[in-house]
């Protein structure tokens, strides 16, 4: 797995995401089946292969927004020169800003958690070991200021 490849600018783990592993796996497949069922949107705009790969305009977003649509934490980091926004000299930026809108549904607001993870553990080791846990928490685990 090419974990860089695979991990947005903005530390979206694209290598985890049901659009990215409909590719190849099947219960991902169906999952991404009923939602495109669901949302009357083609399975094949659903499906995904990561920003880096899509140059940023990835074909879901481009089918809602337009085909003008571009990512702007993409898009700077792009401008900018570098590989994650946390390595920027200007992390954290409103680009990654957290949003209450569709927070149960988009993981937009664990970003700057994973950039911050990635830039402690290095990419490699973040992606194998605590990027799923990260995911798994935050759309399983009732919010707490407790173990």
């Amino acid at each position: 797995m090419d974990y860089f490849q695979m991990t947005a600018p903005c530390g979206l783990d694209c290598f985890n995401c049901h659009f990215y592993l409909a590719l190849k796996n099947k219960d991902s497949r169906a999952a991404v089946e009923k939602m495109s069922k669901d949302h009357n949107v083609p399975v094949e705009i659903m499906l995904c292969k990561g920003c880096r790969d899509h140059d940023g305009k990835i074909p879901l977003q481009k089918h809602i927004f337009g085909d003008s649509h571009r990512c702007a934490a993409y898009e700077c980091s792009k401008n900018k020169g570098v590989d994650f926004c946390g390595d920027c000299n200007e992390f954290p930026c409103d680009n990654l800003h957290p949003y209450a809108d569709r927070s149960s549904e988009l993981p937009h607001n664990m970003k700057v958690f994973n950039l911050c993870l990635i830039n402690r553990m290095g990419l490699e080791n973040w992606a194998k070991s605590k990027a799923s846990e990260v995911r798994e928490t935050y759309f399983t685990k009732p919010w707490t200021l407790s173990e």
